[in-house]
């Protein structure tokens, strides 16, 4: 675990006043980070002047003494980055950073914020400054692509779904406004159509539903911050509990969006029903829609009994995208949802802004977590602290009480103490809220060990910090070791540019595919994490019976919040190619993908280790290089119809499926599906495999580069595609064949590159030997 280095503001001010020094020299401010301490997460002592004083003879030798190197340095980083801050010459500067024992050396720019930070982290904006080459100039921002989704509604109010500066509804659309009873609710020339479905709901309710649920307003804000993140407009001057101040935005900005409410309050858990979410799709492909955001799902099943996989064929048989979410039931492999190969799956990952808040112990060791709660204990002030096990009530199991649960907490115990509640079970403002109702003044949130080193920023009423897994460990220890345990939690701040980042999320659901191993899912990663878009302000931000909170503004977590990034990435390729299909969309935005975060490292995953395909799919997305992927895989609806043939479907209900009179090819192989991954889930001895590639760009040469899956021999035929004209199609064939069955008893993963050494078109490789 680290310690962050000073917000820019902070590092800003100190400079400020050194500038006000007489006879002070200008210089610029550095990090020189020198990797992790070696007193490592075991020392509960360290002796913090001894390892700055290690600093001051690192640059003294530099600088010629140690006065000087105490008179520039103005931040040590002693507790687990090992490094300083200081204001150096460039020359001095680049002397460091050639030392063997300098890790890096970087400028301490300052940063602007944006709200919707994943955005920049994705490259469509530096600085606040869209750059020429952004897809975002080149698409218009998504200008009258119209974008849908299906989720609890929209809070029309938001000032993300203001009309200023919009021209005419689109001709094609054809949707409505459905507020007849609901008179307060309104679109405009940005939010066109808004429409609700609660038969099926009503339903299971098994009584008639009263005036309250006919209307298409979000009452739970979980729609309003898809669709917002998804297509909503620039909004400046947003934050969410006063952090991360910036402009809010969504993916496609200028785009116009529509909502299909299908989601209400839980009944036993579910929320979202197949009779309203088939009718949905069948209005939204009416309605004319060209995106459709879906962040839902229920258990991989049937294709012909999931109404979110037979309502989005439909929907690309109309050329409409649909994007789903991936599932927030990882990190067990095999709990991937949305798998039907004409949906777009994302997965969850980080992007490089935190919201730390930093744990410090009466030992003096300090533990990086996060929050976004406004509350802050008295400055640098210590409180008891105490294990939510150790402040139980009498008739409480250990577990209930561990997991702060409801009644579990004995007043006696916890009032005026730091509580150390553990993650998991029930939500983690709800542990806070039973830790505020017993008197606690604090909670650390300590990570259970499912969710490792995955730290959320979540609102909570009451000062508090969520920290990973072996912090929360280190925590314990301490607390058990000495007679009067004590901490304080230190206030809120926003930082950017962590690195590593991206990485997986310990919640995002992660493959095979269950229903059809043939097909890699999920298909692609976006932010997931911690984002910040537009709320309904008819609830709390943590949808609480006891949070009377109101905000325009809130951050969520989970594969929700990534599947509209890529709908908002799907709008701007619809404005730019409004002709190709839903696959090639799709080719695109996959092929294009990275595997390395921005310390061009592999992509790591909750645990510090290696991701892979089953957690990130394609990669990580990359909208600048989907609009120019060179090539692409496309399927049109009868490939998927073959598809379902190839797993056994009857040609009587693959026809009535597709409405078309459907005969079975033969021979038909489902490993030539023509999907931009590869996998092979059963592989015995050899297989050929054959896919087509199309050119949508200029002219040029391509070759082929493999990475070969450990134990597997894989040979290319041709090795060189040459393409004269855009559409031109060219069909290789690849084999794999076992070299050694004993070192690949489980998946192993590789990757195919076309490259004409401008594009590189990737895919990945997924083989298991039997």
């Amino acid at each position: 675990m680290r310690l962050s280095n000073a917000t820019p503001s902070f590092v800003s001010l100190m400079v400020f006043f050194l500038l006000l020094r007489p006879g002070f020299t200008a210089q610029k401010s550095y990090v020189i980070y020198l990797g992790e301490h070696s007193h490592g997460l075991g020392s509960a002592w360290v002796n913090v002047d001894a390892v700055t004083e290690t600093h001051y003879e690192f640059l003294g030798s530099f600088l010629g003494s140690r006065e000087d190197a105490r008179q520039a340095i103005f931040y040590s980083y002693t507790r687990h980055i090992n490094g300083f801050a200081a204001n150096l010459a460039d020359e001095v500067a680049s002397e460091i950073a050639r030392h063997p024992e300098v890790v890096s050396v970087f400028m301490n720019k300052g940063r602007k914020l944006h709200t919707t930070r994943s955005w920049e982290f994705l490259g469509l904006e530096q600085n606040g400054v869209v750059p020429s080459n952004s897809i975002w100039n080149k698409a218009r921002y998504g200008e009258d692509t119209i974008i849908g989704n299906l989720d609890t509604g929209v809070w029309p109010e938001s000032k993300s779904f203001s009309d200023d500066g919009y021209g005419p509804i689109p001709s094609k659309w054809k949707g409505v406004c459905q507020n007849d009873i609901d008179t307060r609710f309104h679109c405009n020339r940005k939010l066109i159509g808004a429409r609700y479905f609660n038969k099926g709901y009503a339903a299971i309710v098994g009584s008639k539903l009263n005036s309250s649920f006919n209307t298409p307003r979000d009452n739970n804000g979980h729609g309003t911050h898809t669709l917002s993140t998804a297509g909503g407009n620039l909004v400046a001057k947003a934050t969410a509990f006063g952090f991360g101040k910036g402009t809010a935005k969504g993916g496609s900005p200028r785009a116009r969006v529509a909502t299909y409410k299908v989601c209400w309050p839980p009944i036993g858990g579910e929320e979202c029903f197949d009779a309203d979410i088939l009718a949905a799709f069948d209005m939204a492909i009416h309605d004319g829609v060209d995106v459709l955001s879906v962040s839902l799902g229920g258990e991989p099943i049937d294709f012909f009994n999931d109404s979110i996989a037979i309502g989005s064929f439909h929907a690309i048989k109309h050329g409409i995208v649909v994007v789903c979410s991936a599932g927030n039931s990882g990190p067990a492999d095999g709990t991937v949802l949305n798998i039907a190969p004409w949906q777009i799956t994302v997965g969850a990952s980080t992007t490089d802004r935190e919201f730390p808040s930093i744990v410090v112990l009466g030992n003096d060791m300090h533990y990086k977590g996060q929050s976004l709660s406004t509350k802050v204990l008295p400055h640098q002030k210590f409180f008891p602290l105490i294990s939510a096990a150790d402040a139980k009530v009498a008739n409480a199991s250990v577990q209930t009480a561990l997991f702060c649960q409801a009644g579990a907490i004995n007043p006696e115990k916890a009032t005026g103490k730091v509580l150390v509640c553990l993650r998991g079970l029930n939500g983690g403002v709800e542990k806070g809220q039973q830790a505020a109702l017993a008197g606690a003044v604090g909670m650390i949130l300590a990570n259970d060990i499912f969710a490792d080193n995955e730290i959320l920023a979540e609102a909570h009423v009451l000062p508090a910090s969520n920290i990973n897994y072996t912090d929360g460990l280190a925590v314990f220890t301490y607390i058990n070791s000495t007679k009067y345990p004590t901490a304080y939690i230190t206030p809120v701040t926003t930082q950017i540019g962590t690195k590593p980042a991206p990485s997986m999320a310990a919640f995002s659901s992660r493959g095979p595919n269950t229903i059809a191993p043939e097909i890699l899912k999920p298909d692609i990663t976006a932010p997931g994490v911690s984002v910040i878009a537009a709320y309904t302000e008819a609830e709390g931000p943590t949808n609480e019976d006891f949070d009377k909170r109101r905000v325009q503004f809130n951050s969520l977590s989970g594969t929700s919040m990534s599947c509209p990034h890529v709908s908002g990435i799907v709008g701007l390729l619809k404005t730019l190619y409004p002709n190709w299909s839903p696959a090639a969309i799709k080719s695109a935005i996959m092929t294009s993908a990275t595997t390395l975060d921005n310390l061009n490292e592999p992509i790591l995953n909750a645990s510090n280790i290696k991701a892979g395909p089953f957690s990130y799919g394609a990669g990580h997305v990359q909208p600048n290089l989907a609009m120019d992927p060179g090539l692409v895989y496309d399927l049109t609806p009868t490939d998927y119809l073959n598809f379902l043939c190839t797993l056994g479907y009857n040609e009587t209900l693959i026809s009535l499926f597709s409405k078309n009179t459907y005969k079975c090819p033969n021979p038909i192989n489902l490993a030539n599906f023509n999907y931009p991954s590869i996998t092979i889930p059963n592989l015995v001895g050899s297989i050929t495999v054959s896919r087509t590639v199309k050119n949508v760009g200029s002219p040029g040469t391509y070759r082929a580069k493999v990475m070969r899956p450990m134990g597997i021999s894989i040979y290319v035929k041709p090795r060189k595609l040459k393409f004269e004209k855009a559409g031109e199609e060219k069909t290789f064939n690849m084999t794999l064949k076992v070299k050694n069955a004993q070192v690949i008893k489980e998946y192993v993963f590789g990757e195919l590159i076309w490259s004409d050494n401008v594009h590189y078109v990737r895919s990945p490789i997924v083989v298991k030997a039997v």
